[in-house]
């Protein structure tokens, strides 16, 4: 095959570091933070750079920016990987920080994956924030509250980047063919913008992503092209049709970072869609969330708690809809599983809702944790001894079969301290309407009846 780049080594760098922007006109994406006029653009433009935490998923700039604010200052520039270094690489980066300073110059110190170093190393770096040793840039695609400690954060400010639109990918890979000094300019490239829109969708607001794609698709399309065997020939046109698209983008895994922010955020969109009774919605999530690589079984064990939690009794038979959905997914597996999970999905959504049993549930727990253990009243307690009995344990217990609707009104099942105390509060849905208005009615038989385990005392 022809060297379709000729033989500058620059060429030979993929194509997403060749067309790395060398300026703030040229960085994309990020128009909330670096557009015309906005404060941090002005800040940096003047030479004015602080330590920063920069936290957005992949390939939105981070790294591009660390660099572009050594440029404009004038720093040296020093990296380190969080997931390859260790604390005598921190110390030698420290070291070097040093001498620098000492001869007058500043340094950007730039950690890539902050996040994944821990506490006594994120610690380490805070001595030389402070004395100006290095001004330091942390890079992060999880939540830095979570993930970095308070003492470095209260040091650098934190910056959210976001993931790149798709028109302004669109825009990129335009330029990316267009460019002839460090793009694809010098091939005679062939795209429509369905096409480019399509790389640009399966990049999913990663500008790196896009860019490889796009540089995949063009050797797999040259690699078909007439005269790409022949040393002796010229290249045709390089076009990028669906056929090759497919072929490139074949395997694609799209944004999902399971156990980071992607992850819980989208579990936490599929949970309100199904509150918020829109299947449509509901089962958006489930899909993206599938179709970026999560276990169908973590969600079968979501939704059971959907159905606990939102549903509740306002439908019963939510619980029993998401349980078997869970043993088909464990039975039958891929695709027949994920059905049956988008099935439940869907039933949850459009269900009646009630978290009637949810508020109970933390209610009772909450009251328990701030009394007394009382006891269980006698009249409740088992009696399996003579001497149980004698002590008068089960005395005067009320069996309910042997009364009218199998109720025996003004009985009580709580200790006498708390024994009027109402936490289940049904709602007027579903179900629940019913449970409702059969209580009303127990309480009334309770108000009708002469007999009280617990006569309510005399003012």
């Amino acid at each position: 095959m022809n060297d379709l780049f000729g033989n500058d080594d620059q060429q030979w760098q993929p194509l997403a570091a060749r067309l790395r922007p060398v300026s703030l006109d040229e960085y994309v994406g990020q128009d909330h933070l670096f557009g015309k006029g906005k404060p941090l653009r002005k800040s940096i433009e003047s030479g004015l750079v602080h330590s920063m935490i920069l936290w957005g998923p992949p390939g939105v700039g981070k790294t591009t920016l660390a660099r572009l604010l050594a440029s404009y200052i004038s720093a040296k520039f020093i990296t380190l990987s969080a997931v390859l270094s260790g604390v005598k690489d921190i110390r030698a980066a420290i070291d070097e920080a040093k001498q620098i300073k000492a001869q007058g110059q500043k340094t950007i110190l730039f950690v890539d994956e902050v996040h994944r170093f821990n506490k006594s190393q994120q610690d380490a770096f805070l001595p030389y924030v402070e004395d100006g040793t290095v001004i330091f840039v942390g890079a992060t695609t999880e939540n830095p509250s979570f993930e970095l400690n308070n003492a470095l954060l209260s040091r650098a400010r934190v910056y959210v980047l976001k993931s790149i639109p798709q028109d302004v990918l669109v825009s990129l890979l335009r330029s990316a063919i267009s460019d002839k000094e460090k793009g694809l300019g010098s091939l005679d490239v062939i795209v429509s913008d369905e096409a480019l829109g399509i790389i640009a969708c399966a990049a999913d607001g990663d500008a790196r992503k896009a860019l490889n794609l796009l540089e995949v698709s063009c050797d797999m399309a040259s690699s078909e092209a007439p005269g790409c065997d022949s040393p002796d020939s010229k290249v045709e046109a390089i076009v990028l049709n669906r056929q090759v698209l497919d072929q490139a983008l074949s395997g694609n895994i799209r944004q999902f970072d399971k156990g980071g922010d992607a992850f819980y955020e989208q579990i936490s969109a599929l949970h309100k869609a199904v509150r918020g009774s829109s299947p449509d919605g509901a089962l958006y999530w489930f899909v993206r969330m599938i179709d970026g690589g999560c276990d169908p079984l973590y969600i079968a064990r979501r939704v059971v708690r959907m159905a606990s939690e939102d549903v509740g009794n306002a439908d019963p038979k939510a619980l029993e809809i998401a349980l078997n959905a869970w043993d088909v997914q464990e039975r039958l597996g891929h695709p027949e599983g994920q059905l049956a999970i988008a099935q439940a999905v869907i039933y949850m959504a459009c269900a009646p809702k009630s978290n009637a049993v949810y508020a109970a549930f933390n209610q009772v727990k909450a009251d328990i944790q701030q009394s007394p253990s009382y006891d269980v009243p006698l009249h409740l307690r088992n009696a399996p001894t003579k001497l149980m009995k004698e002590q008068g344990y089960g005395g005067e217990y009320r069996y309910a079969h042997e009364y009218l609707d199998a109720y025996a009104a003004g009985e009580s099942y709580l200790p006498e301290e708390i024994h009027s105390t109402q936490w289940y509060q049904p709602v007027s849905r579903g179900l629940e309407i019913k449970i409702s208005e059969k209580m009303q009615y127990l309480r009334q038989l309770d108000q009708q009846n002469d007999w009280s385990r617990y006569p309510q005392a005399e003012d």
